[in-house]
């Protein structure tokens, strides 16, 4: 079964460009990983501040290889400043069946 989440945070006032081009750089890395199916960047058109990412794994073992993926330390510790948040905020989704 899949791994499908979506990723929430704000990045701070001024720093929406610095926020956009690191979340792209990862995207790239993300999509190249073996599990992956989905890594799509969005903003909300009334607030482009706000980031949405939609995340689809093949499956928990994929999901857990994403986590450990050595890229994605240096990425939420160079995030992490320039949003509103602590972390990102993540909701787990499962499809209606």
């Amino acid at each position: 079964m899949n791994k499908t989440l979506l990723a929430e945070f704000t990045a701070r006032e001024g720093a929406r460009d610095e926020v956009a081009r690191l979340i792209l750089e990862y995207a790239k890395k993300v999509r190249e990983e073996e599990g992956n199916i989905a890594f799509d960047v969005y903003t909300r058109s009334a607030s482009p501040r706000a980031f949405w990412i939609f995340e689809v794994y093949r499956d928990e073992d994929a999901f857990q290889a994403h986590l450990k993926a050595p890229y994605g330390g240096p990425f939420n510790a160079a995030l992490v400043p320039l949003i509103e948040e602590d972390a990102s905020v993540l909701t787990f989704l499962d499809p209606v069946t």
